[in-house]
């Protein structure tokens, strides 16, 4: 094993003398594997060598649109083993396996009151960094995490749980606050566009809730992937009329509450089409700052459809969701279609963007 390879010592990791492999973005559409400095950890802290990182849709936005200023390191769908910890920390020790988390609200402001973490002040203060501006840092090899991450942000993984299937905590944290901020319920239809890696989860996660569960996808292993977490069916929208596939369905009234799960604006139409009247729409993939989005206003003035939207995790319900994973209640392992190593972070940011007909979770595993 190489020296930028090798596990850092407490000494080399506290002098920064060690380097480590680290996909760093260099500007928009631009990530390069360089060696860096491993990060050097305060009273409080903990450091953790990555073992996997899932690609978000998230960074893949960030990067290929430049929304946010270089240098830095993406990644936050992370997991792996505690190497150092900071004075004063009690919760973990060196050998450990942890999943974390990036953003930790205060949970005591106006918005943690009614639930809106992402709207905390710091929540929007990162807590991981690999280096340079703190953005995750899961596409490095180790990992820096701040205190209050290390006390309510960190977890432990389970024995017999993968690295690979603990990276699924943080995006089933985040599919699950939305399946929770549309209100699916029991016996309800529920129709989820787009099955990505994102929606295959709110697929899943709709069917634990009792719902019905219809998806629509252009990629064949994909709408396969959704039967296989609970869908009843699934449908091209290339080929299929799903509009009148939803309403026979239905006895003509549509499905209860639809969730987006692509970021096309024209879907945000479609969805209120195939939407009931008095049913809801969630926005889950129209988080880009410069999107415009328009709709019939008639669909909410006079066929009172609401239009709800949902961002990042949700803190109050970390564990409950994180149960979700750890007792395997979605077969999430079988969703990991490609893995690659640091070195080829841009051949996997490429296919993650550009998903080829077998593409589902792409993972970036550190050796």
């Amino acid at each position: 094993m190489s020296s930028t390879a090798a596990v850092a010592s407490n000494s080399a990791a506290s002098t920064g003398a060690e380097k480590m492999l680290a996909g760093v973005y260099r500007g928009k559409g631009t990530v390069v594997c360089e060696e860096v400095p491993v990060p050097q950890i305060g009273e409080g802290e903990v450091l953790f060598r990555v073992a996997a990182c899932g690609i978000c849709g998230t960074d893949i936005k960030k990067i290929a649109h430049g929304f946010v200023d270089p240098p830095q390191i993406f990644g936050h769908e992370l997991a792996g083993t505690v190497v150092e910890t900071g004075r004063g920390v009690r919760k973990f020790r060196p050998g450990d396996r942890v999943v974390s988390f990036h953003h930790v609200p205060c949970e005591k402001c106006f918005y943690c009151e009614r639930k809106l973490f992402s709207q905390c002040a710091q929540y929007k203060k990162v807590g991981l960094t690999a280096g340079f501006t703190p953005n995750g840092g899961g596409f490095a090899q180790y990992v820096r995490a701040m205190p209050w991450i290390v006390e309510r942000g960190m977890l432990a993984i389970p024995p017999g749980i993968s690295f690979e299937e603990a990276t699924f905590i943080e995006p089933v944290n985040v599919a699950a606050k939305a399946v929770w901020k549309a209100r699916v319920a029991e016996g309800e239809v529920a129709l989820v566009i787009g099955q990505g890696p994102i929606g295959m989860l709110l697929t899943g996660l709709c069917k634990l809730k009792g719902a019905e569960v219809l998806t629509t996808d252009p990629l064949a292993a994909r709408r396969a992937a959704s039967l296989r977490l609970g869908a009843t069916a699934s449908f091209d929208p290339a080929s299929d009329d799903i509009a009148k596939e939803i309403r026979e369905r239905t006895n003509g009234r549509g499905a209860d509450v639809v969730l987006l799960a692509a970021p096309q604006p024209r879907l945000v139409t479609d969805g209120l089409n195939m939407a009931r009247a008095g049913g809801r729409v969630l926005l889950f993939a129209h988080n880009d700052p410069v999107l415009k989005i328009e709709f019939p206003a008639a669909a909410v003035g006079i066929e009172e459809k609401e239009i709800l939207g949902s961002y990042s995790a949700s803190i109050t319900e970390q564990e409950e969701y994180a149960r979700i994973v750890f007792e395997r209640r979605l077969p999430l392992a079988e969703l990991v279609s490609d893995r690659f190593s640091t070195e080829r972070i841009a051949e996997a940011l490429e296919l993650a963007a550009k998903p080829n007909a077998n593409t589902l979770k792409v993972v970036i595993t550190h050796s």
